[in-house]
Protein backbone atom coordinates (compact mmCIF):
# COMPACT_ATOMS: atom_id res chain seq x y z
CA UNK A 1 0.00 0.00 0.00
CA UNK A 2 1.52 3.51 -1.11
CA UNK A 3 0.47 7.00 -1.50
CA UNK A 4 -0.42 8.62 -4.91
CA UNK A 5 -1.29 11.08 -7.29
CA UNK A 6 -2.88 11.02 -10.55
CA UNK A 7 -4.64 13.79 -13.03
CA UNK A 8 -8.08 13.70 -12.95
CA UNK A 9 -10.68 15.85 -15.38
CA UNK A 10 -13.31 17.65 -13.92
CA UNK A 11 -16.57 18.14 -16.40
CA UNK A 12 -19.19 20.28 -15.94
CA UNK A 13 -22.75 18.22 -15.98
CA UNK A 14 -24.63 20.72 -17.28
CA UNK A 15 -27.94 18.41 -17.30
CA UNK A 16 -27.23 17.18 -13.39
CA UNK A 17 -25.03 20.24 -12.46
CA UNK A 18 -21.87 19.48 -10.77
CA UNK A 19 -18.85 17.79 -12.11
CA UNK A 20 -18.34 14.11 -13.41
CA UNK A 21 -14.97 13.03 -12.61
CA UNK A 22 -11.97 10.71 -14.84
CA UNK A 23 -9.02 9.55 -14.80
CA UNK A 24 -7.34 9.07 -18.22
CA UNK A 25 -4.47 6.42 -16.39
CA UNK A 26 -7.22 4.64 -14.65
CA UNK A 27 -9.94 2.98 -16.76
CA UNK A 28 -12.37 2.38 -14.12
CA UNK A 29 -12.07 5.38 -11.92
CA UNK A 30 -14.88 7.47 -12.30
CA UNK A 31 -17.24 9.33 -10.83
CA UNK A 32 -19.44 12.73 -9.66
CA UNK A 33 -20.01 15.09 -7.59
CA UNK A 34 -22.76 18.04 -7.38
CA UNK A 35 -20.06 20.88 -7.13
CA UNK A 36 -16.67 21.13 -7.86
CA UNK A 37 -15.78 20.46 -3.41
CA UNK A 38 -17.99 17.82 -3.76
CA UNK A 39 -16.21 16.24 -7.05
CA UNK A 40 -12.84 16.59 -5.75
CA UNK A 41 -13.69 14.49 -2.31
CA UNK A 42 -15.36 11.80 -4.58
CA UNK A 43 -12.38 11.63 -6.70
CA UNK A 44 -10.17 10.79 -3.45
CA UNK A 45 -12.46 7.95 -2.62
CA UNK A 46 -12.69 6.57 -5.98
CA UNK A 47 -9.10 6.64 -7.07
CA UNK A 48 -8.38 4.87 -3.10
CA UNK A 49 -10.83 2.32 -3.86
CA UNK A 50 -9.60 1.23 -7.45
CA UNK A 51 -5.62 1.22 -6.50
CA UNK A 52 -6.22 -0.24 -3.12
CA UNK A 53 -8.20 -3.05 -5.33
CA UNK A 54 -5.65 -3.14 -7.83
CA UNK A 55 -2.93 -3.91 -5.29
CA UNK A 56 -4.49 -6.33 -3.39
CA UNK A 57 -5.19 -8.06 -6.65
CA UNK A 58 -1.27 -7.96 -7.67
CA UNK A 59 -1.89 -5.48 -11.04
CA UNK A 60 0.52 -3.51 -11.87
CA UNK A 61 -0.12 0.31 -10.67
CA UNK A 62 0.09 2.31 -14.19
CA UNK A 63 2.84 5.23 -14.16
CA UNK A 64 0.38 9.12 -13.82
CA UNK A 65 0.57 11.15 -16.68
CA UNK A 66 1.72 14.69 -16.43
CA UNK A 67 -1.44 16.94 -15.57
CA UNK A 68 0.34 19.38 -18.28
CA UNK A 69 0.31 17.05 -20.84
CA UNK A 70 -3.52 16.38 -19.99
CA UNK A 71 -5.63 17.76 -23.34
CA UNK A 72 -9.01 18.65 -22.49
CA UNK A 73 -12.08 20.26 -24.23
CA UNK A 74 -12.71 23.97 -22.79
CA UNK A 75 -14.57 24.28 -19.84
CA UNK A 76 -12.80 21.22 -18.05
CA UNK A 77 -10.53 21.08 -15.50
CA UNK A 78 -7.19 18.90 -14.95
CA UNK A 79 -6.76 18.59 -10.80
CA UNK A 80 -3.86 16.45 -9.49
CA UNK A 81 -5.99 13.82 -7.17
CA UNK A 82 -4.22 12.25 -3.90
CA UNK A 83 -4.66 9.22 -1.97
CA UNK A 84 -2.82 6.99 0.65
CA UNK A 85 -4.52 3.66 0.16
CA UNK A 86 -2.59 2.13 3.32
CA UNK A 87 -5.15 5.02 5.58
CA UNK A 88 -7.94 4.32 2.95
CA UNK A 89 -8.03 0.03 3.85
CA UNK A 90 -7.28 0.81 7.60
CA UNK A 91 -10.59 3.20 7.63
CA UNK A 92 -12.71 1.05 5.81
CA UNK A 93 -11.97 -1.72 6.02
CA UNK A 94 -11.20 -1.77 9.97
CA UNK A 95 -14.19 -4.92 10.62
CA UNK A 96 -12.77 -7.58 12.76
CA UNK A 97 -12.44 -10.92 11.60
CA UNK A 98 -12.17 -14.39 13.39
CA UNK A 99 -9.06 -15.90 13.81
CA UNK A 100 -8.08 -19.29 14.72
CA UNK A 101 -5.12 -19.01 16.41
CA UNK A 102 -3.04 -21.97 18.42
CA UNK A 103 -0.57 -21.20 21.50
CA UNK A 104 0.44 -23.90 24.63
CA UNK A 105 -1.67 -24.00 26.75
CA UNK A 106 0.55 -22.83 29.95
CA UNK A 107 0.56 -19.95 27.81
CA UNK A 108 -2.92 -19.17 27.56
CA UNK A 109 -3.72 -19.89 31.46
CA UNK A 110 -0.44 -17.13 32.45
CA UNK A 111 -2.55 -14.50 30.09
CA UNK A 112 -5.89 -15.57 31.37
CA UNK A 113 -4.30 -15.03 34.78
CA UNK A 114 -3.22 -11.24 33.78
CA UNK A 115 -6.64 -10.50 32.27
CA UNK A 116 -4.31 -10.32 28.99
CA UNK A 117 -6.99 -9.35 25.84
CA UNK A 118 -5.43 -11.57 23.34
CA UNK A 119 -6.88 -9.95 20.27
CA UNK A 120 -5.28 -6.96 21.07
CA UNK A 121 -1.89 -8.32 21.67
CA UNK A 122 -2.13 -10.63 18.22
CA UNK A 123 -2.73 -7.12 16.35
CA UNK A 124 0.39 -5.04 17.60
CA UNK A 125 2.32 -8.19 17.59
CA UNK A 126 1.45 -8.72 14.01
CA UNK A 127 1.68 -4.93 13.23
CA UNK A 128 5.18 -4.56 14.84
CA UNK A 129 6.26 -7.57 12.18
CA UNK A 130 5.07 -5.97 9.13
CA UNK A 131 6.13 -2.21 10.77
CA UNK A 132 3.46 -0.94 10.46
CA UNK A 133 2.93 2.38 13.32
CA UNK A 134 -0.69 3.22 13.65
Amino acid sequence: MAKYVFPAIFEPDEELGGYCVFFPDLESAFTQGNDFQDAMAMAEDVLCYVLYDMEKDGQAIPRPSKASDIKTEEGNIVNLVACDTEFYVKFFANKSVKLNVTIPLWLKEAGEKKQANFSQILQNGVKEYLQMHS
